[in-house]
């Protein structure tokens, strides 16, 4: 069952299971991208032609992946990244650690907002991600992030 989110336990299991990610040098980013460009062919991307994948390692060495799901009602398509945190709760939940994500040429893409809010809340401030601009923690890609601990302080002030 999964925690309800608007609840003090969930901001402090989300803290408690958030280990310090390992180095950017210690991540072996090669094969991380090369498991993102594997999914990636599997995404179904008939209208933007724009195949994405992604994949991350979690706190405890899982790898889970993700690939785009497009729509005909093209608002309702889902992100790699949502494909990967589905995965990542469905085999056991963790923190994710370090994420590469790559477009159809295979270089790194950087998420778009709503997915960089989602690896913020899988992953926190610390989780490595591969960017263009080489590897960032998420609390540089999404500075002065919304959260969980947010909802908490708004039901309990001070």
């Amino acid at each position: 069952m999964c925690p309800d989110p608007g609840t003090e336990g969930y901001a402090a299991e989300l803290a408690a299971r958030h280990t310090a990610p390992p180095a950017p040098e210690d991540v072996d980013w090669d094969a991380l991208r090369a498991k993102a460009i594997e999914i990636m062919g599997k995404a179904y991307a008939p209208y933007s032609n724009f195949p994405v994948g992604v994949a991350g390692i979690v706190d405890d060495g899982r790898v889970v992946v993700g690939c785009n799901v497009e729509n005909a009602a093209y608002g309702v398509g889902l992100c790699a990244e949502c494909g990967m945190v589905s995965e990542l709760h469905a085999t056991g939940g963790g923190t994710l650690v370090a994420v590469s994500c790559v477009g159809g040429d295979g270089q790194p893409l950087m998420p778009c907002g709503r997915c960089r809010q989602l690896l913020w809340e899988n992953g926190g401030p610390e989780c490595l991600l591969l960017t263009p601009e080489g590897v960032l923690p998420m609390r540089e890609v999404l500075p002065q992030a919304f959260g969980p601990d947010n909802l908490t302080a708004a039901r309990h002030p001070a």
